[in-house]
């Protein structure tokens, strides 16, 4: 959509300083054109259920909100401008209706509708162009000899269509669930934006040389097999995947047991795989914004510096990491006091064991720490690492 008109679409006035402006005769019109191809327009009309039949004057018109409003709205989700060309369908109105509905009935903010619309169809988007480039398109490959892209396509998406709505709605419940689960466990109402979580980064090591050596079939395979191998290790071992950027991936866990737990296994994995580069992982403690299914604040940035400190095949702690890790008692605060528990377990052993009662258990700690060496941290001061590793091992 785009605001071409200095009347809203309610036929009022815009307010001063509106963003509803005319546009100036010597302003270039970057709007895109929709598409009139015959098959792009059967497949946009089997997909959204419904024909083309408004302008997005008339679409606003017709949902009962301002031409600004649904531009705002238009925008957030992620999609051009289109002029005044007819090419919104009633789905669009009913969108439009629905997300102004909530801000009528005070259930949300105007601001907060346009932050559903802009993450829904941030996380869509992409979603969406997966699906294209590695799921339709190796499904499309003509059957038959003489059968053509277009004539397996429709037929297709007909087919998928109503079984991948199911599931997206399916795992989208699931999440929310999840998600709100984790709101409700929350300690207080502060800790629901602001919230204390151990926040790592997984990065391959040399990657940028390998770009310039790998075919690049053989580069998407390989961060595709990277994202695929640490979604699945996050997810199974109670992390929550954030994002993904090609050969680095950050995610967050609630607590550092977990959080250490993800991080081993990931340097595991990629170890085993010979057509995977080293990896190395830092993770940092602390207080961290969520907004938007992103997180933000110091503590990432820390996790962020520590990464690229770390020894490949490594992970890499911050000190706040390595005291909750010893808290929590996965961890000893160092190796000497593992021995001196060790030894004082085993003589409360020998001495029980003599008198007939049951032997104090020894404790076990499932990680050790080594301290490294402080250095400054570009932007965070002086920074003291801890390299994690299993128990028993360097």
């Amino acid at each position: 959509m785009t605001v071409d008109d200095t009347t809203s679409g309610d036929g009022t006035q815009p307010p001063s300083g509106s963003s509803v402006h005319a546009t100036p005769h010597h302003e270039v019109d970057h709007t895109a054109e929709p598409s009139d191809d015959p098959l792009a327009i059967r497949l946009e009309q089997l997909i959204l259920g419904a024909d083309r039949r408004y302008t997005p004057f008339q679409a606003a018109r017709t949902a009962g909100v301002s031409m600004d409003l649904a531009s705002r709205f238009w925008r957030a989700m992620g999609f051009a401008d289109i002029g005044q060309a007819k090419a919104l369908t009633e789905a669009d109105v009913l969108a439009l209706r629905r997300l102004a509905g909530l801000v009528e009935a005070g259930l949300l903010s105007e601001p907060m509708a346009i932050q559903v619309a802009r993450s829904t169809g941030q996380t869509t988007a992409r979603l969406a162009e997966w699906q294209i480039d590695s799921f339709l398109e190796g499904l499309t490959e003509p059957p038959e000899p003489g059968m053509t892209r277009t004539e397996v396509t429709y037929p297709l998406v007909e087919l998928l269509l109503p079984e991948l709505e199911e599931f997206l709605v399916y795992v989208w419940r699931r999440q929310l669930a999840a998600a709100t689960g984790r709101v409700v466990q929350a300690a207080d109402d502060e800790e629901m934006v602001d919230r204390r979580l151990a926040v790592g980064f997984a990065d391959l090591v040399g990657f940028t040389r390998l770009t310039r050596r790998l075919e690049e079939e053989e580069l998407g395979e390989l961060v595709e097999s990277f994202e695929t191998t640490c979604a699945d290790l996050v997810a199974a071992h109670g992390g929550r995947l954030i994002k993904t950027l090609g050969d680095e991936v950050l995610f967050a866990a609630d607590d550092a047991g977990t959080a250490s737990e993800i991080a081993l296994r990931l340097i595991e994995a990629m170890t085993l795989d010979e057509t995977m580069p080293a990896l190395r992982v830092g993770i940092a403690f602390g207080t961290v914004t969520t907004r938007m299914g992103d997180v933000f604040g110091t503590t990432v940035n820390l996790a962020s510096r520590l990464t690229s400190i770390a020894p490949k095949d490594a992970v890499l702690v911050d000190g706040a990491f390595a005291k909750e890790l010893t808290r929590t008692g996965d961890a000893p605060a160092s190796e000497a006091q593992a021995a001196e528990e060790a030894a004082a377990a085993a003589e409360r052993a020998e001495k029980e064991g003599a008198d007939g009662a049951e032997p104090a258990p020894v404790p076990k700690y499932r990680y050790g720490l080594q301290p490294m060496w402080q250095r400054p941290v570009r932007g965070l001061g002086i920074v003291e690492p801890w390299l994690l590793a299993r128990r028993g091992t360097s």
